[in-house]
């Protein structure tokens, strides 16, 4: 019982045989999304677990407050409430912000982070083991969580059972399974028993949500006539509804009423509803679903805008699961559908960002001409409230086309002039949302056009709006950094740090900074933390590789360099780190055969021609390692340690008086290393003389 199982049945309990006779006191949940949606089996995990850990570590669990709540909400009764932003205040047609792809998934890590140091505080003599069972039919977000789980979980204390069907999970489930035993489990013996009437079985499926697979409870369903299924889901729907979490809403109750004897109304609502709490969470596969549920019970004539919200929603969050071809094809069924003015203002705006933002290639002019409709549209609104507050949204939608089509100047008057118009008209707390959205658009312009200060004071307005919306804190640390401070940037870091889920970037850019001041330690905590979370993440293995060849630690270098490699191969950079370790170890011949390896890809790759440079010194070959350092000068410019190393080579290949020209170039530059180079060129001198 030393590592993680997969457990392989055809029926739930065939499969809970199997996970008695394989584990010892495992917590079993079950993770089929028709009961709660996104999470379901993920909230029974923490149900369990979250008790213990505020009584014994509540800081563990303050560390983690907002990824714990943040798709299970109801939570909130065992830790208390999480923070809040303006997104979560906010009206839901006032609720703007965009969720990218790594959004949930962040989330999730934050939640695998916690069950993690969890378990390694509470030292039990025997592996905690969690089954996720019904895995096969767990909503993406959920089968995306074990599979983090599994792969960064030691099993010596938390083993990850993984209980389904034969059939396909996820891709990334798939993978993280590849090396993991399998048990199959054996079939019960005998049929299920059968002294029930068909409409007792079908009150069964029903009653389990759904989720029975005993083929007689599936008969019976199947058998029982249409409207009297519908009565059946109705009594489920109402009996669940009076005490439903955001979870249940969006599983069970969604699907009774869908299924239920007014799905056109009671089905069409609860779809919205359930649709309209995953948007605001940013459960993107979830809304794509549900969008496309809602579609089919809702009458486009009779509720055209129910429709379009299905549709629109659907449409945007198909963009980040990397459906792009299924999002242009349901916002281009809404402008053949639908004649209304403000379904084709938004949908044009839709394109235009699918244009300007995601499809590839990116074409910038076909988005400023679909923009160009929507302002259009905006303008002429009957309504003067409505025409004023389109007309802001779709100018600043104008900004951002313009600002990836070059024209910054006239980007950064359309943004300014949203914020004027809606100050003027508006009062403070009004559409207070898409005003933060604004000035931070004109904070990340102001930054493009070389305006730091300006910008920085406009981060600083920001972080005193939303708190706790930690883009800002990391965007003005960018500016510090620019600006050398790193004090103020490691402040404004360590505070994200404090307050966000564990954002891979965050982190880096963290590791990074204290990289600059010195802190080799924080960097690489920082550096392995996302390293642990993703182990793909390319920029931090370098990073990590980078700084561990710099303190001398050449075994752990090569170890990342390698696992970097097998991730990433003929990835120029790590290509180079190998080169550059292979160089420390003195083996000259395999350095050279990898730097080699880089200029072939890259001839003009500074860092590949200054180390293959050392080599062919080392090689006793001066002259090749001054054509190296040549073609990385032209690569980099004046730089005062390559045109000293230049001069070295030019000395040790007999030509003194090109030597002392890198020198006299070298000792005027910036950061030149002075005292070497005047020792370089007293060498130099006494070689002329001889």
């Amino acid at each position: 019982m030393t590592g993680h199982l997969r457990i392989v049945g055809t029926t739930r309990g065939d499969r809970l045989h199997a996970v008695a006779a394989h584990t010892r006191r495992a917590l079993v949940v079950r993770c089929h999304q028709r009961l709660r949606g996104p999470y379901t089996g993920v909230d029974t995990v923490l149900r369990t677990v979250l008790p213990d850990a505020h009584s014994r570590w509540p800081e563990l669990v303050e560390e983690h407050r907002v990824a714990l709540l943040y798709g299970m909400p109801e939570l909130a009764q065992l830790i208390g409430p999480p923070p809040r932003t303006l997104a979560d205040d906010a009206p839901y047609e006032e609720r703007t912000r965009f969720f990218g792809a790594g959004w949930i998934r962040c989330m999730s890590q934050g939640i695998v982070t916690f069950l993690l140091e969890h378990v390694r505080r509470a030292q039990d003599a025997d592996a905690f083991e969690i089954v996720f069972e019904e895995a096969h039919a767990a909503e993406a977000t959920t089968q995306e969580l074990i599979a983090l789980l599994l792969r960064r979980a030691d099993p010596r204390l938390l083993r990850v059972v993984v209980s389904a069907t034969a059939g396909k999970l996820s891709d990334e489930l798939d993978g993280a399974l590849a090396d993991v035993d399998v048990v199959a489990a054996p079939r019960s013996e005998g049929p299920s028993v059968a002294d029930r009437s068909v409409l007792d079985w079908a009150r069964v499926y029903v009653d389990s949500d759904c989720t029975d697979d005993d083929p007689c409870a599936l008969a019976g369903y199947r058998q029982t006539d249409p409207p009297t299924r519908a009565l059946l889901h109705d009594r489920r729907g109402d009996a669940l509804t009076e005490t439903a979490t955001w979870g249940v809403r969006m599983g069970a109750v969604a699907l009774h009423r869908e299924h239920g004897s007014d799905p056109g109304g009671a089905g069409r609502a609860a779809l919205l509803e359930a649709q309209r709490h995953a948007v605001a969470t940013g459960f993107s596969a979830a809304v794509v679903d549900l969008g496309l549920r809602g579609r089919k019970v809702t009458d486009p004539l009779l509720h055209e805008h129910d429709y379009w919200e299905f549709t629109r929603e659907a449409a945007a969050a198909c963009i980040p699961v990397g459906r792009l071809e299924q999002s242009m094809e349901l916002y281009q069924g809404l402008l053949r559908r639908f004649t209304d003015p403000k379904i084709h203002m938004m949908t044009s705006y839709a394109i235009a960002m699918l244009h300007t933002r995601f499809l590839r290639p990116r074409d910038h002019e076909l988005a400023v001409q679909w923009q160009h409709n929507a302002v259009a549209i905006a303008g002429i609104l009957p309504d003067p409230a409505e025409r004023l507050t389109y007309s802001v949204f779709h100018d600043n939608g104008l900004a951002l086309v313009e600002m990836h089509r070059g024209n910054l100047g006239r980007a950064l008057g359309l943004v300014e002039s949203c914020i004027g118009r809606l100050d003027e008209k508006l009062d403070e707390g009004q559409w207070a949302l898409h005003r933060s959205q604004l000035l931070y658009n004109r904070a990340r312009l102001l930054v493009a056009l070389g305006r730091p200060d300006e910008a920085h004071a406009d981060y600083s307005q920001l972080v005193d709006m939303d708190p706790y919306y930690t883009d800002y804190l990391s965007e003005r640390a960018r500016i510090s950094r620019d600006r050398g401070d790193f004090d103020a940037a490691l402040a404004d870091y360590d505070r994200a740090v404090r307050l966000a889920p564990p954002f891979p970037e965050l982190h880096y850019n963290r590791g990074t900074a204290r990289v600059h001041v010195g802190d080799v330690a924080g960097a690489l905590a920082d550096f392995t933390l996302v390293l642990e979370m993703e182990p793909g993440d390319l920029d931090t293995r370098v990073a990590r590789a980078e700084l561990l060849l710099e303190t001398g630690d050449l075994d752990a270098a090569e170890s990342d360099i390698g696992t970097g490699l097998r991730l990433h191969p003929g990835e120029v950079q790590l290509l180079c780190l190998q080169g550059t370790l292979l160089l420390q170890r003195e083996r000259l011949d395999d350095a050279l055969e990898a730097l080699d390896q880089v200029l072939a890809k890259d001839p003009h790759y500074p860092a590949a021609l200054i180390n293959r440079a050392v080599v062919h010194f080392r090689q006793a070959k001066p002259e090749r390692a001054v054509a190296d350092l040549s073609t990385a000068l032209e690569a980099v410019g004046e730089d005062p340690d390559i045109l000293l190393n230049r001069g070295i080579a030019h000395l040790a290949a007999g030509r003194p008086d090109l030597a002392l020209g890198d020198f006299d170039l070298a000792i005027v530059l910036p950061d030149a290393d002075t005292d070497e180079i005047r020792e370089q060129r007293r060498l130099c001198t006494a070689a002329g003389t001889r």
